[in-house]
């Protein structure tokens, strides 16, 4: 979530054999609407969402949408409190959330702090339990005026470290060739206490448009020893980083792994704004594909006709990498996108969440669910949407979906339009 346009609204070389599941199964499982009965106190509609369950307690699950909404569950998603959160540094939106391994939950978002300047910095708030208090906030070291924004976050596998990774901004829509977008990084060892001084970890720059020449999508991965990874887009296509220190040193410049043909916004019929941005994971399980990183995302490269979810993966650290695997198996034409990923780091099962549009003519809307149990040689793919909807390119519905998943138990989140209004969702995925 940023600024006010929001109002105004392998290699490996040898190509994996992927065992192909050609359409989608049925739907099956309950759908819940969180934002039942209630209403947000600002204007801005619920979109943009983030969940995450709770590995302590899994009847516990949180999420946060645009843009400054909290809601909670207590019984595993079946009902939910809504709420809203606040900060003296301001919330603008792009909320993630994470709980550490001690069940504390921590909310992430842009700033709007009124002393400063808009977004100019990244805001960590936690909160002991789901239905407790957050603090005031925390922060990496702000950088003048310049506009930090899109993080996300990640948990080291054996400690409470926290690394954050997003884009700065010279200054937010720019057009001067002066001004430049950088991936920044910084580490919290304390529970989101301190954080050290952000620092840039990319050697290509990006324009500062918010748009396929911007820097963006910057993802923190944690690998099984604590290995750290994050993956990005820009005009050098998707990249990689890496450090085996956490954070402390990375490689002299960042790993180009595959072009992102058409760049990273995308034209979709209906919707005011869409973004393939990458999704990045590595499998903290003791299963067998323990240490493998997969990277997801969405792009045009078969036509503006025909928007495809996307997956590449590294069994080596990043070293080398899978050629693109097509993780939506219907026939060319249709679109899937707003795609999110994670992993199960109790079964090293790979989830994601997409709109889909492969049943109809016309902009009528569906949400995926696609699993891989083989760490993606094979996807099956059921549609978990009660009923479809269709957009209305006047409202904006967000960048991006989310799921989260820990044991068997998968908690998908999407926005869904009827008659320009924006709810907010889950189903209830228990395996």
């Amino acid at each position: 979530m940023k600024n006010k346009r929001y109002s105004e609204i392998i290699g490996f070389v040898s190509v994996l054999t992927v065992l192909v599941f050609s359409s989608c199964q049925g739907q099956i499982y309950k759908n819940i609407e969180i934002t039942k009965n209630w209403n947000s106190k600002t204007h801005f509609q619920v979109c943009e969402p983030s969940i995450a369950i709770n590995p302590l307690n899994t009847n516990e699950v949180v999420a946060g949408s645009i843009l400054n909404n909290y809601h909670y569950s207590k019984d595993g998603g079946k009902t939910w409190v809504n709420k809203s959160l606040t900060s003296p540094y301001g919330v603008w939106g792009d909320p993630v959330l994470t709980f550490d391994r001690s069940g504390k939950v921590f909310y992430f978002h842009l700033a709007d702090y009124k002393i400063t300047s808009w977004i100019d910095r990244i805001v960590c708030q936690v909160a002991p339990t789901i239905d407790q208090p957050f603090s005031e906030g925390t922060f990496p070291k702000p950088n003048g005026s310049k506009a930090q924004d899109k993080h996300w976050v990640a948990l080291h596998p054996s400690s409470n470290t926290l690394a954050l990774t997003w884009t700065q901004f010279d200054m937010y829509d720019s057009m001067e060739p002066e001004d430049s977008s950088n991936i920044m990084f910084s580490i919290s060892k304390d529970q989101g206490e301190n954080w050290s001084d952000p620092w840039r970890i990319n050697k290509f720059s990006g324009d500062c448009m918010d748009d396929d020449e911007t820097v963006e999508g910057a993802v923190p991965a944690f690998g099984p020893n604590g290995e750290l990874y994050v993956a990005w887009t820009g005009p050098k296509g998707l990249v990689f980083q890496k450090s085996m220190d956490e954070g402390k040193t990375w490689l002299p410049k960042e790993k180009i792994i595959t072009d992102h043909p058409g760049g990273w916004t995308i034209n979709v019929p209906g919707i005011n704004r869409c973004n393939g941005l990458p999704i990045l994971v590595c499998d903290q399980s003791n299963g067998p594909n323990r240490g493998t990183l997969y990277i997801n995302w969405a792009d045009q490269r078969n036509g503006d006709t025909d928007t495809d979810i996307w997956l590449m993966k590294s069994t080596d650290q990043g070293e080398t990498w899978s050629a693109p695997i097509r993780v939506n198996q219907d026939k060319p034409g249709k679109h899937q996108f707003f795609t999110w990923m994670t992993i199960d780091q109790i079964t090293g099962y790979l989830h994601f969440v997409y709109f889909d549009r492969r049943k109809y003519t016309d902009n009528q809307t569906d949400v995926v669910w696609c699993k891989s149990t083989d760490g993606g040689m094979s996807f099956v793919e059921t549609f978990i949407s009660e009923k479809p909807f269709i957009p209305t390119q006047s409202v904006f519905i967000g960048d991006y979906l989310n799921i989260a998943a820990h044991n068997g138990k998968i908690r998908p989140i999407w926005p869904r339009m009827d008659s320009g209004k924006l709810s907010l969702w889950t189903a209830l995925i228990n395996e």
